[in-house]
């Protein structure tokens, strides 16, 4: 049997990517004749049709979008066994890329590298700020190795390990605070009251069903593009919103004049690792969760 070119392999991934063989093959920096000759040379050699194709124009096949996925797997592996060779198969070494949710990043990252830099000194850390969204097609990819997400949260073909819990807590201006009802009552706060950030941050989903905001009506219409501008919006006496308490940790408040106290129900969202199903670094990856659990506020132990 002859084996398949990992590099055959590549373009037919880039090809899925891009949906378009001359950016496909500027991207694997090839000619747009030889992307295409390696594509025909793979159908060939798997004894399958990847593409359909009508003069200019293609779709992929039922079997060949399969393939592209069943390829991706194949060049993670591989370039993890290269990673591991280059490393002297020394686990705890190589390279390391790692996507971190923006609602998580600007109140861990610091503590991380430090701690990460300590405990682990010849692991080369890459990092990067993106939604869940984002960062699982990346990991997916093969372009991240490792993901800091908030949960729950679907995360098809990967493994999902809580390393800990991260309290909502209700922030507002203390004129603001008067006006509460007590106990806490959302049916009877104002309309568009509750700033909460917009849609593609996973942290609204998880506020939304931690806290029971089921009073859609007193969600505002201005969501934020960060934590930072919640504060802000807060401050303005305008309404009120939620923070975790990771957040609070790192005083995002410090210049402010709001004040924080926990949700109702002691509602939190959970922190945790995900990586992809079948990866061969297992053992780096729950060594970093147990590095990672005392910097959270209440680690999973």
């Amino acid at each position: 049997m002859k084996w398949p070119n990992l590099k055959h392999l590549h373009y037919l991934v880039v090809l899925h990517e891009e949906q378009h063989f001359n950016r496909a093959a500027q991207r694997c920096f090839v000619s747009q004749s030889t992307l295409s000759t390696a594509i025909q040379n793979l159908e060939e050699q798997l004894g399958c049709q990847l593409l359909e194709r009508d003069h200019k124009t293609f779709i992929f096949t039922a079997l060949g979008l399969e393939m592209v996925e069943r390829c991706k797997a194949l060049l993670n592996g591989a370039s993890e066994l290269v990673d591991y060779a280059h490393s002297a198969g020394n686990w705890q070494a190589g390279k390391l890329k790692l996507g971190v949710i923006p609602t998580i990043a600007p109140f861990l990252l610091q503590g991380l590298i430090s701690t990460l830099g300590e405990a682990l000194p010849d692991l080369s850390l890459q990092l990067q700020e993106n939604t869940t969204a984002n960062l699982l097609r990346e990991l997916h990819g093969g372009e991240l190795d490792l993901l800091i997400l908030a949960l729950p949260m679907e995360t098809p073909g990967c493994k999902q390990m809580v390393i800990g819990h991260d309290p909502f807590h209700l922030v507002a201006h203390p004129d603001m605070v008067k006006l509460l009802p007590s106990p806490l009552d959302f049916s009877a706060l104002p309309k568009d009251s509750v700033f909460l950030l917009q849609q593609e941050h996973c942290m609204t989903g998880h506020a939304v069903s931690a806290c029971g905001l089921k009073h859609k009506e007193q969600v505002s219409a201005l969501a934020a593009s960060s934590l930072f501008t919640l504060v802000q919006l807060a401050n303005s006496r305008l309404g009120l919103t939620f923070l975790p308490e990771l957040a609070l940790k790192s005083d995002i408040l410090q210049h402010s004049s709001l004040v924080s106290f926990p949700a109702e129900d002691k509602a939190y969202r959970e922190i945790g690792l995900v990586w992809r199903n079948g990866t061969t670094r297992v053992r780096l990856f729950r060594r970093i969760a147990e590095l990672l659990q005392p910097l959270m506020p209440k680690p999973v132990l």
